[in-house]
C-alpha cells in the first residue's frame, strides 16, 4: 500500500502497482486544482474516499483497483478527474463454471501457542463468551406475551442470579402461515433450531409456543440433541393456559426461573484461544473498508487461525465478484465447488426475483466512494485474510469443524447476523465506513471504524479505530494485533464493547427464501 503522507498536506492511498486510481484521505476531500507530492493534480474538487484518475483512458479502457478491474470507462476520462460511478460500465461476474479450484492454498502458517480467554465450557464442547438465557419461540404470535414476560425476569428475577448475563427472547416472523415443506423452508427452521444452540445460551433450552402454528416445537427441539438440557420441562404453548395472559407470564417465568438457577451456577474458565468462533460482517461499507479495517480484520483472522480458532466471514453478494480469489485458496476441491455451490444457489435466488448482485450497493456505499459492487466485492473479501479457507456453511447451518469459515449469508447486517449466531458464533466483529448503531443481543458485537472522522463523531460507539492505518498512525500488523487481543479480552468479558454497554441489538432476521401462504 503507498501512502501519500503528511496531516496538512493532500493525501492518496494506491493499494495496489497495478491501480490506476488512487484514494483520497483528507477529511474534507480535495480542492479542483489540488497538487499531490507525486505531481498529479485533481481536475476538480474530490471527496474524501474518492477515487482519482492517475492515467488518461480513453473509451473502453479498464479502471483498475486493488489490482483487478472494478470497471469500464464509458467516456473519455482525463488523468487527476473524480472517477464517479455514472462514468464506469461494471464488469460482468465472473463465471462460475471456469474458476480455478484449490490451484493456490496458502501455506499452513507457525501455530500462535499459549493465547486464552475466560469463557463458559458447554457440555456439548462449545464454549460461550457470554452466560445468556435464552428463550425460542416458534411464531410471531407469542412475542407480545414473551417481551412483557421477559421484562419481568429482568426486573423481578435477574437481579437474583448476579452470574447470568442476560435473558433474551429469540422471537421471529417466522412460524405461521408459511409453507413448511417447500423447497427452501429447511433455510429458516434449521436457524431457529440452530439459533437455540448457541454457544453463549449454554444449553438451557425453553421454548415458547402458541401451539397451531405450521412450525411446531418438535421441529426446533430434537430429544437426541446433546447441546440442550432437556431434562427439564422445555415447552410452554400458551393455547394451555386455562386463565389466560396472566398464567401466562407467571409460567414463563417460572421456567424460566429454574434455567437461571443452573446458568447462575456457571463459572468462567480458563480456556484455548481455539475455543472462540468469530464472525465478521461489514455494513455501511466505504472505500475505506478495503484499506484499513477490513484489512486488518484479515491480519486478526490469520492470528486467530494459528491460535486454532474458527473464524466465518460471509455476505454472499460481496464476495461474488471475487470469488476467483477465494475459490483458488481453498484447501480442498471439495471446499472450492461448496463455494461455488453457494454462488450459484444466490445466483439463481436473485434472478427469481429479477434481481443480481448490483442491487447490493446502497445509496451510502456510494457516497463514500464505492462505484459498484466490484469494488466493493475486493474490499469485503480482504476481511478474510490469507489463510486457506477450510469450509463451507449453507445459510442457518451449524458449524462442525475449526478453521477459516465461508458462511453464506445474504449481505443484509441483520439476516447476516442472525445466520452467524446459528452457525455458532460467540464473538461478532462488524466493521462500518459510513457508520451504525447495529448491535446482537446473544453475542458481543466489536465495531471498527474505517475512518478516524467517524470513530471522533461517534466515540461511546466505535470500538476500534482502524483509521489511523490511512494516515500513517498505525500499520495493519499493529491494528490486526490490537483486534486480536481485543477479541480475547472481550470474550472473557473483561471489556465491553459499546454496544453491549449500552444494550444496542437489532431483531433476530430470518432468511426466509420459501412461499407465504
Amino acid at each position: 500500500m503507498q501512502l501519500i503522507e503528511h496531516s496538512d498536506s493532500p493525501r492518496y492511498i494506491r493499494l495496489h502497482e497495478r491501480d490506476n486510481v488512487v484514494v483520497v484521505v483528507n477529511d474534507q476531500g480535495v480542492p479542483q486544482g489540488t497538487e499531490f507530492a507525486d505531481g498529479l493534480v485533481t481536475a476538480e474538487f474530490v471527496p474524501q474516499s474518492h477515487k482519482v484518475l492517475l492515467e488518461d483512458l480513453a473509451v473502453g479502457d479498464p479502471v483498475i483497483r486493488y489490482g483487478q478491474i472494478i470497471g469500464y470507462a464509458l467516456q473519455p476520462i482525463r488523468r487527476g478527474s473524480w472517477v464517479k460511478e455514472d462514468l464506469l460500465r461494471m464488469p460482468s461476474a465472473p463465471p462460475l463454471d471456469s474458476l480455478p479450484l484449490s490451484t493456490e492454498v496458502p501455506a499452513v502458517q507457525a501455530p500462535l501457542e499459549g493465547f486464552t480467554f475466560e469463557g463458559y465450557r458447554n457440555a456439548d464442547g462449545t464454549v460461550g463468551t457470554r452466560n445468556i438465557l435464552g428463550i425460542t419461540t416458534t411464531v410471531q404470535c407469542v412475542t407480545g406475551v414473551l417481551d412483557h414476560a421477559v421484562k419481568r425476569i429482568k426486573d423481578e428475577l435477574l437481579p437474583r442470579y448476579p452470574h447470568v448475563d442476560d435473558v433474551v427472547a429469540l422471537t421471529h416472523s417466522y412460524g405461521c402461515g408459511v409453507a413448511i415443506t417447500a423447497t427452501d423452508a429447511y433455510i429458516p427452521i434449521r436457524t431457529v433450531r440452530n439459533l437455540a444452540r448457541n454457544p453463549n445460551l449454554g444449553g438451557e433450552a425453553l421454548v415458547i409456543s402458541l401451539g397451531c402454528e405450521k412450525l411446531q416445537a418438535g421441529q426446533v427441539m430434537h430429544e437426541d440433541d446433546s447441546s440442550v438440557d432437556l431434562s427439564e420441562p422445555w415447552l410452554y404453548r400458551l393455547q394451555d393456559a386455562s386463565h389466560g395472559f396472566g398464567e401466562m407470564v407467571e409460567q414463563i417465568m417460572e421456567l424460566a426461573e429454574v434455567r437461571l438457577k443452573k446458568l447462575d451456577q456457571r463459572r468462567r474458565e480458563t480456556v484455548p484461544a481455539s475455543e472462540l468462533v468469530l464472525g465478521m460482517q461489514c455494513g455501511g461499507s466505504d472505500a475505506f473498508s478495503g484499506i484499513t479495517a477490513n484489512p486488518a480484520l484479515g491480519y486478526a483472522s490469520d492470528l486467530l487461525l494459528r491460535a486454532g480458532a474458527t473464524v466465518m466471514f460471509s455476505e454472499v453478494t460481496e464476495v461474488r465478484d471475487a470469488i476467483y480469489l477465494l475459490t483458488s485458496r481453498a484447501e480442498s476441491e471439495a471446499v472450492a465447488r461448496e463455494l461455488v455451490r453457494e454462488m450459484d444457489w444466490y445466483d439463481r435466488y436473485l434472478a427469481k426475483g429479477e434481481a443480481d448482485r448490483s442491487a447490493n450497493t446502497t445509496p451510502g456505499n456510494k457516497k463514500g466512494g464505492l462505484s459498484n459492487i466490484v469494488e466493493k466485492s475486493l474490499g469485503s473479501i480482504v476481511k478474510s485474510g490469507s489463510s486457506a479457507i477450510n469450509g463451507v456453511l449453507g445459510p442457518g447451518e451449524r458449524f462442525t469443524r475449526k478453521g477459516l469459515i465461508f458462511c453464506a449469508t445474504p449481505a443484509s447486517d441483520f439476516v447476516c447476523g442472525t445466520l452467524q449466531l446459528a452457525a455458532g458464533m460467540n464473538l461478532h466483529v462488524f466493521t462500518t465506513g459510513r457508520g451504525t448503531p447495529y448491535g446482537l443481543a446473544m453475542a458481543p458485537v466489536v465495531k471498527v471504524s474505517t475512518r478516524s472522522e467517524l470513530a471522533q463523531r461517534w466515540p461511546d460507539l466505535i470500538d476500534i479505530d482502524a483509521g489511523r492505518i490511512a494516515t500513517g498512525r498505525a500499520s495493519i500488523e499493529e491494528l490486526g494485533w490490537e483486534l486480536f487481543h481485543f477479541y480475547l479480552d472481550v470474550a472473557s468479558g473483561k471489556q465491553q464493547t459499546w454496544a453491549e454497554r449500552h444494550k444496542l441489538h437489532n431483531d433476530i432476521t430470518l432468511f426466509n427464501p420459501a412461499p407465504i401462504t
